[in-house]
């Protein structure tokens, strides 16, 4: 197994009432689970088709490896991008940033919602940071891998997929993008902005 899924920081209930510990344990131990399994799958019909010379195949697989591996990564950041007993606003050097790149933190948060909000489809909301400008951006990411550009890093992830909210909320999504904020663990996000600051810049090139 070149994947492996995760254990969780907190109980499955912890981030209660913002979202169940139901939802929590059939995303975690299902989907994601299913995302982690789908990306071992795919390597070892990769490495099949390799062993038989059936190169025509590799194409699709390796769709299917972003797709899953997506689904693995994204997940992976999202549980530790919240947490219980979290703070309501980030600090230091993050909040200066989303200041001088969004004008201030409510506008900040209402640009956030207005991109989770208009996906359409399957897709996540995301704060990132951009190391070609030097700066943060939000980006809608279509499905588990589409739509950001290569050396943009995820700071902030909010699932968007309709599994990630709606035994909670049903169709009323904007009551669950209005709790997300109850429970966005921001140190995390905060030692996320400050590693992608110090190492992103150096994969570019001149």
């Amino acid at each position: 197994m070149t994947y492996t899924l995760p254990e969780l920081t907190y109980d499955y209930g912890a981030l209660d009432p913002s979202i169940s510990g139901e939802i929590m344990e059939l995303h975690h131990s299902k989907h994601h689970a299913a995302y982690v399994a789908g990306a071992n799958q795919a390597l070892e019909q990769m490495a099949e088709a390799r062993d038989s010379g059936n190169f025509g195949t590799l194409p699709k697989l390796e769709k299917d490896l972003a797709f899953h591996l997506g689904g693995h990564t994204n997940h992976s950041i999202f549980w530790k991008n919240m947490g219980p007993d979290s703070p309501d606003r980030p600090s230091g050097e993050l909040a200066a940033a989303i200041d001088e790149f969004f004008g201030d933190f409510d506008k900040f948060v209402a640009q956030f919602n207005a991109a989770a909000l208009s996906i359409q489809g399957s897709g996540w909301a995301l704060l990132s940071w951009d190391a070609v400008a030097s700066r943060l951006n939000i980006n809608q990411l279509y499905d588990q891998q589409g739509n950001v550009a290569v050396l943009t890093t995820p700071l902030l992830m909010l699932d968007m997929w309709e599994h990630a909210f709606y035994l909670d909320y049903k169709n009323v999504k904007g009551d669950y993008v209005k709790a997300f904020w109850n429970i966005v663990n921001w140190s995390d996000v905060e030692m996320r902005f400050n590693a992608a600051k110090k190492h992103a810049s150096s994969l570019l090139l001149g």
